[in-house]
């Protein structure tokens, strides 16, 4: 009855239509969830983002969540925890990805590990939506827990909007370093960040890990897949 009473007081209203929630649905009414473009990609051997990451890294897994698209109500909720501070918007979809990959893969990850942001660009968003990212995915059970502070982002680099693949893997390249212990010999980590468009991020990312942890399981999972 409480709760009730302080959704009558205080509505919550679905980010993408603006209906007011029932007391079960968390940011977006259950029509929007729905209709959000799931990819469908994690039960798919041969899926796009392990196609554009074949013979760059070697993957075990690799998948995104969503499907990009620019008129989609998943462009807008990006651009919320990307660009607007809202934390809790990259958590919410973090959680819908982990509960997609329990439903369809089963794999033994040994720990979630988000891609890192820069620190200058850290201070500016004030937190990685990868990690927020990752913490939505460890909440579900059976998913691993999240590990962090194992990968450094060493050049700030500017953004990857509208550059070429050539120059958005120069601008990232060197851009990563192993700074953690490294993990237990065996050890699987499932790679995590928000779009991946040509590759070039992870693919750096990917490189620091397996180059200081070689004999390291690596997999790959996104958000969403803005590639061609």
């Amino acid at each position: 009855m409480l709760h009730a009473l302080l959704h009558l007081l205080y509505p919550h209203a679905c980010e993408l239509c603006g209906r007011d929630l029932s007391t079960s649905e968390r940011l977006l009414c259950v029509r929007c969830s729905l209709r959000l473009p799931a990819s469908g990609f994690h039960a798919i051997r041969g899926n796009p983002v392990e196609k554009a990451l074949t013979g760059r890294l070697p993957l075990a897994f690799a998948s995104a969540g969503y499907v990009f698209g620019r008129q989609s109500g998943l462009q807008a909720l990006i651009h919320l925890f990307k660009y607007g501070g809202r934390r809790d918007v990259a958590v919410h979809l973090g959680r819908q990805l982990g509960l997609q990959l329990r439903e369809h893969r089963v794999e033994a990850w040994s720990g979630l590990l988000p891609v890192p942001l820069h620190p200058s660009r850290l201070r500016t968003r004030g937190y990685n939506q990868a990690e927020a990212l990752a913490e939505g995915m460890a909440s579900v059970p059976g998913m691993p827990n999240m590990v962090k502070g194992l990968v450094r982002k060493e050049a700030a680099g500017s953004s990857q909007t509208k550059r070429s693949r050539v120059d958005r893997w120069n601008n990232v390249a060197a851009g990563y370093s192993w700074k953690g212990a490294l993990p237990v010999a065996g050890s699987h980590l499932l790679l995590i960040d928000d779009v991946l468009t040509t590759g070039a991020t992870i693919e750096a990312c990917g490189r620091a890990v397996l180059e200081a942890a070689p004999e390291t399981k690596l997999s790959v999972c996104c958000l969403a897949w803005a590639g061609r």
